[in-house]
């Protein structure tokens, strides 16, 4: 601290982006501090499930000052394989990283930051909230009339199939955690039905690379903010994308996965959900395509040697619908969970997740109108959510790997 004991800044949360910004104060000899309310990486060790994949690849998965020289650059990482990279970081880089230490209230006055914490209070002229934006669940009010009904369990708290009980399962959204957790349960052997909404798909691999490979070279991580964020602060949802492999929603009803159109209520003791599967399919089809196209003027304006298109099977297999092909309601009666399964999408009616600012009482500078906001909320007040899942209302573009915030 300088000599009125005020630090250049506090970082609140040790996961990439609060350990990334922290390497680049240290780098900046700027006096700082990150304080996490449980350890390094927190949410990744208690909020994904157990076969959950980065859909970055390796090579993009890195932290700031650091470069991938695996031997594997366009695999993926597991989440604990994540939690051991942080940890990694933060000892290698000696970062100023204070653990089991909760923020319960952040005030300003005269240019100056009180960081409020049981310990202690921290003085600051800059503080980075870099608590992620994906570690509170969030249920639509049509929740509340399944209490006392089937068991309900948000995405974050998902681990495996086995750990749920006896009976159907239905996933409640259909973006990139919905997807997934689905298609777990299904070769789990679980009945599972997914309820779907309008959200677009990307597949895994084309023309001889990993798809985020081409998202960076086609420029379309480097998307202005203004372009993708509407008047009124709202972006739309991500496309869908397995972590692994491509995951379409025809590929899960061919294996198994029965499909629905979107959630919207219970009446009478029925789960009721819209009739626009095919709408859906179409529309993640339609979206694929697109990218596709747009790597393919890529590949011929640059004169690329890439591989010629290769059909993806995920994407070309035909759906198995309903007879009747839409399933408009659904009988509570017997045993039947409900698992909502998407993760940070703002546009799904259930099961979404967002950033959990309130501990920090960042929403009373906010006025709880995030995403109209540059990243600079107040001087000296920046949110920084972490860059692996990046909301895309919080970034100046849609460049989600870190050297972008450093």
């Amino acid at each position: 601290m300088d000599e009125a004991g005020v630090l250049d800044a506090v970082v609140v949360g040790a996961g990439w982006a609060g350990l990334g910004v922290s390497y680049a104060l240290a780098q900046a000899d700027m006096r700082h501090c990150v304080l996490e309310r449980g350890r390094v990486g927190e949410t990744w060790r208690t909020q994904r499930w157990d076969s959950f994949h980065f859909n970055l690849p390796n090579m993009y998965s890195v932290m700031p000052g650091d470069s991938y020289d695996g031997a594997d650059p366009e695999g993926f990482m597991t989440h604990t394989g994540f939690v051991t990279l942080l940890e990694d970081y933060a000892r290698r880089r000696r970062l100023p990283v204070r653990t089991g230490v909760s923020v319960t209230k952040l005030e300003a006055s005269n240019g100056v930051f009180r960081v409020v914490t049981p310990e202690q209070t921290w003085l600051a002229k800059n503080v980075v909230v870099a608590s992620g934006s994906l570690n509170r669940p969030r249920r639509p009010p049509s929740a509340s009339a399944l209490r006392g009904g089937p068991v309900q369990l948000d995405a974050s708290d998902f681990r495996n199939a086995g750990d749920l009980p006896a009976g159907a399962v239905l996933v409640v959204g259909s973006a990139q955690s919905g997807c997934q957790i689905a298609e777990d349960l299904i070769l789990a052997g679980r009945e599972t039905y997914l309820a779907a909404g309008h959200i677009g798909r990307l597949p895994r691999r084309y023309r001889g690379h990993d798809i985020a490979v081409w998202l960076v070279k086609t420029g379309l991580f480097d998307v202005p903010r203004k372009d993708f964020v509407d008047p009124s602060g709202r972006v739309a949802a991500r496309p869908m994308l397995g972590a692994l492999h491509t995951i379409s929603l025809q590929s899960l009803s061919a294996q198994g996965v029965v499909l629905l159109g979107r959630f919207v209520g219970v009446d009478s003791g029925r789960l009721v959900f819209t009739d626009d599967v095919l709408e859906n399919i179409r529309f993640g089809d339609e979206i694929s395509a697109q990218f596709k196209s747009r790597i393919d003027e890529f590949i011929r304006c640059n004169g690329l040697n890439a591989p010629a298109p290769v059909e993806d099977e995920a994407e070309a297999v035909a759906p198995r619908l309903p007879r009747p092909p839409f399933c408009r309601s659904i009988s509570l009666s017997g045993t039947f969970q409900r698992l909502s399964g998407a993760r940070a999408s703002r546009a799904t009616s259930a099961g979404s997740i967002y950033p959990a600012f309130s501990t920090s009482d960042v929403s009373r500078f906010t006025k709880m109108a995030l995403p109209r906001f540059p990243e600079s909320i107040l001087p000296g007040l920046i949110l920084r959510p972490h860059a692996g899942q990046a909301p895309l209302w919080l970034s100046k573009t849609r460049r989600v790997d870190l050297s972008a915030i450093c």
